[in-house]
């Protein structure tokens, strides 16, 4: 099977996660409901369309996130939430929460998206700096990691100095992660932003094709290292900081997603960003579905599923390649 006909099996995988977003549930709906004349169209229109574009948006801004940083640092373990872009941008938006930095009224969702933003792209400039010399691989990584408990860090000091109970529920709420309850004004805040980080992150095919043969080999080929670490920056902290402003902490996305589609699509850093991308919404979509399908009274928390997936799933790579460098 060539590519275009992968991908179009891919795409067709997404869509029909997507379709199942709309009628999976605690209460399920059947095609007869999805028309305008029946009083459960409500349901689609108002609460299943909104979720599902949502987690569409956020599954493709972490898939293909994650594939650019992979590329970028030449490294298969990397993730946004592993080197601490994600911890960053939950310390922004639990800051917004609990320290009423986020204004009143309609701007507290526009306050709360500055900030979880501004967390993301200064993580990913501070990492950019820390690794301007020297080996970029290991000290992003090591940087990241070192960045990530520290926001952890302050997040937890944040919630424990919050004023009320009802600010810690609503940032322990953010940092568990979901797509409960979230409309069509969330989908509208969040849209703008990861369409345009994922642009620019789609930009940088050529450039990480290139790295892919070493930085010197890069420079001769004319990429400028600079620009291109700025790109991922940029465009990271965009798609990343808007996923987090309006469903909190979903990690190891990005980090599953390129591993899973590597065998179909080949290691080739630009090869894998679109595959990524439709594959990281395909992903969040089921996984939203699992998470309203599981037994009980309430949900799942989505943060929560892929946690459970992905922690697993990064041991295992984390022994095999230290597996392959003990050889």
């Amino acid at each position: 099977m060539n590519r275009p006909a992968r991908l179009t099996v891919l795409f067709a995988v997404a869509a029909a996660a997507f379709a199942l977003s709309l009628v999976a549930g605690k209460q399920w709906l059947p095609w007869d409901a999805w028309t305008g004349h029946d009083p459960r169209w409500a349901i689609v229109t108002e609460l299943r369309l909104p979720r599902a574009m949502l987690g569409a948006l956020l599954g493709a801004a972490l898939g293909l996130s994650g594939a650019v940083l992979q590329g970028y640092l030449r490294n298969p373990l990397a993730d946004p939430t592993v080197i601490g872009v994600s911890s960053c941008a939950a310390m922004g938006a639990v800051a917004s929460i609990v320290l009423g930095l986020g204004g009143a009224g309609a701007w507290v969702g526009l306050g709360q998206f500055g900030w979880a933003m501004a967390g993301a792209i200064g993580a990913m400039a501070l990492l950019s700096a820390l690794t301007a010399r020297g080996d970029a691989t290991v000290v992003f990584v090591l940087a990241g990691t070192v960045l990530a408990s520290l926001a952890a860090a302050l997040t937890a000091f944040l919630i424990s100095i919050a004023p009320n109970p009802y600010a810690v529920a609503e940032a322990i709420d953010w940092l568990m992660g979901a797509l409960t309850d979230r409309g069509t004004g969330d989908v509208l805040l969040a849209a703008p932003f990861i369409v345009v980080g994922a642009a620019v992150l789609l930009t940088t095919g050529r450039a990480l094709d290139a790295l892919a043969l070493g930085e010197d080999a890069a420079r001769s080929l004319g990429i400028d290292l600079a620009r291109l670490r700025w790109t991922v920056v940029i465009g990271t902290g965009l798609a990343v900081g808007a996923g987090v402003a309006v469903t909190g902490v979903v990690g190891f996305v990005g980090l599953v997603v390129p591993h899973l589609l590597r065998p179909l699509f080949g290691a080739r850093p630009s090869a894998l960003l679109v595959p990524s991308a439709i594959g990281g919404a395909a992903l969040v979509l089921v996984a939203d579905s699992l998470c309203r399908l599981a037994p009980g009274a309430g949900e799942v928390r989505l943060g929560v599923v892929m946690a459970m997936i992905g922690a697993p799933f990064f041991l295992v790579l984390l022994l095999r390649e230290g597996t392959r460098s003990w050889r």
